[in-house]
């Protein structure tokens, strides 16, 4: 059974910056929970295209880049589960997608928008995920997806918002 996920959250920092940020692998850890305890266990970074005038992004992943992260299923427990991603879109400053190749689901399709937006007069970035994924498992997947997993992601991307990351990222 398809789910569907959509967050958005503002930060008041420039749009370039922000994009950086996220689409540099290496700060995969540092927005998830620490609960997770994610590490990032591997990266073939291909290189993104080459970068609009002004554009910071030299750690940026492009089209192609494969991931390999291992985080805590359940955060009490030293379980650790294995995930690969890899990039299937990129556009400077706008967005980029990933899907997942191995992990926890069936299906798994994140891409992540940015767009410059000014709030209360500040300038900042409006960040937005969409999530379109697929637990797998039947009715026990369905079961396990409104119980924790549905639940589990609500709580990651909320815990961003009013505290983001980004606020310790060099800049």
């Amino acid at each position: 059974m398809p789910h569907h996920l959509h967050f958005e959250q503002w930060v008041p920092f420039p749009l370039e910056h922000v994009f950086a940020f996220f689409s540099n692998p290496e700060n995969l850890p540092r927005i998830m929970p620490a609960a997770s305890s994610t590490r990032l266990i591997a990266l073939n970074r291909m290189p993104a295209p080459p970068p609009p005038t002004g554009a910071a992004g030299d750690k940026a992943a492009g089209v192609g880049s494969t991931i390999v992260t291992s985080f805590r299923v359940f955060p009490l427990l030293p379980f650790r589960a294995q995930w690969i991603a890899r990039i299937t879109e990129f556009e400077w400053n706008h967005h980029f997608a990933d899907v997942q190749d191995k992990g926890p689901f069936q299906r798994w399709h994140h891409r992540h928008e940015f767009r410059a937006e000014t709030r209360d007069g500040v300038a900042g970035t409006l960040v937005r995920d969409t999530i379109d994924y697929e637990v797998g498992l039947g009715f026990l997947g369905a079961i396990t997806n409104a119980l924790f997993i549905r639940r589990q992601m609500q709580s990651t991307f909320a815990r961003r918002q009013p505290n983001s990351s980004l606020k310790s990222a060099p800049c």
